[in-house]
């Protein structure tokens, strides 16, 4: 089971990415975007995430991912519940979250020097 803990080991270490606390919510950004978000419980991440491919991930595996909450809709995001994923998941959804808010450069020169 990954934990807030894990994910935020991973994610303070991506460039130009940082924490902050907003309404009682832990929540990671990168400029003004934010691109993790989670749970006042911890136990739910939201993420970013194409907009156009998420009802067939949400449809997949259903007792993992879930639909954004009504006012995020309109966003590039995505919910996933924590219990549900391994490490390995979890790196995944961070980092391809955290690519769609740092320039390509950046990315690339960050996932090329890991």
């Amino acid at each position: 089971m990954v934990t807030i803990d894990d994910v935020r080991r991973l994610a303070s270490t991506l460039p130009r990415a940082y924490e902050v606390l907003v309404r009682d919510r832990i929540k990671f950004r990168v400029g003004s975007l934010v691109f993790l978000s989670f749970s006042p419980d911890e136990t739910v991440m939201g993420f970013g995430f194409p907009k156009e491919e998420r009802a067939g991930l949400v449809a997949a595996e259903p007792d993992k991912f879930l639909m954004p909450v009504p006012s995020d809709e309109r966003y590039n995001w995505v919910r996933v519940r924590l219990s549900e994923i391994d490490e390995g998941e979890m790196r995944e959804l961070v980092l391809d979250s955290w690519r769609m808010c740092v320039p390509k450069r950046v990315a690339r020169e960050f996932l090329e020097a890991s």
